[in-house]
């Protein structure tokens, strides 16, 4: 049996005031994780692939995914993601107002593992957070050596 160790949250977000509901909304929920906050697709990108403490050279962790990023669109952060070598198990939840059909079903295609919209009143986004919250404390996060 192998150790677990802690996941980082990396969230891709370009909306501060998404990312400040989106963490307090899962720190509501009893999530203590360390949460990576990013704004943009590039920086992201740096981060899980070559950082030293990222998820590609030092363990397992979760994205929270915008589609909607200034430079580049979350879909193609996803297709890195999952095609990519020792990320492409790494669980990746989308969050975004896109509600378009055709779209959700690209990023399952391309192998997101829940997508959520985010709905427009508050009250329902910070619920539909905390469910996502409590969602987190149950999964199970595959470590980036695993084998299949």
């Amino acid at each position: 049996m192998t150790e677990h160790q802690p996941v980082t949250i990396i969230m891709v977000e370009d909306d501060e005031g998404h990312a400040r509901l989106i963490e307090k909304n899962i720190r509501r929920a009893g999530i203590s994780n360390d949460i990576k906050h990013f704004t943009d697709g590039t920086s992201a990108l740096d981060y899980l692939f070559n950082a030293p403490e990222g998820p590609a050279l030092n363990g397992p962790g979760l994205v929270l995914l915008d589609l909607n990023l200034p430079d580049m669109s979350g879909t193609d952060i996803l297709a890195r993601i999952k095609t990519e070598g020792p990320l492409k198990r790494t669980p990746v939840v989308v969050l975004t107002t896109t509600d378009d059909k055709v779209e959700i079903q690209r990023c399952y295609d391309l192998g997101c593992n829940v997508y959520i919209t985010k709905p427009v009143n508050y009250e329902s986004f910070a619920d539909a957070i905390r469910q996502l919250g409590l969602f987190l404390s149950v999964i199970q996060v595959p470590d980036v050596g695993e084998d299949a």
